[in-house]
């Protein structure tokens, strides 16, 4: 497994986080209840804004974001490449990383992508059990 990617100053709910979603645009609405499953996706999960997309985090380590762009809006993983995809959902070329995207006039599969969020926090979970190296 790779590396944690973490953040300091995280916290259990951030007031930016809160005016972030409160600008109100339709992309960020979109997102919003996925940002929500994402907090409530295990115990101890904390909330940063980052690079500015409100982003999750167990124990300092980032484990997903949201972010709303011109046109779409994503739920990324940081150890998105590592998560099972059976439905083929994630998207992306990096390294580590990948995305959902969310568009209008585009339905997602929401159990799907209930089931990566779950898979991204035991990720994290896992990742953070083990013995550094």
């Amino acid at each position: 497994m790779s590396a944690l990617f973490t953040l300091t100053g995280a916290v259990p709910h951030d007031p930016e986080i809160e005016a972030w979603f409160a600008q109100g645009d339709a992309l960020r609405m979109m997102v919003s209840p996925w940002y929500e499953k994402l907090r409530a996706s295990g115990d101890g999960v904390c909330e940063i804004l980052h690079d500015g997309y409100p982003t999750v985090c167990l124990s300092g380590a980032a484990f997903a974001y949201v972010g709303a762009f011109k046109a779409h809006a994503n739920v990324g993983f940081f150890h998105g490449v590592d998560l099972p995809d059976p439905d083929g959902l994630l998207q992306g070329t990096g390294k580590r990383m990948r995305h959902v995207k969310l568009s209008f006039g585009r339905k997602v599969d929401e159990a799907a992508l209930d089931a990566l969020i779950a898979a991204a926090y035991r990720d994290i979970e896992n990742r953070l059990a083990e013995p550094l190296r």
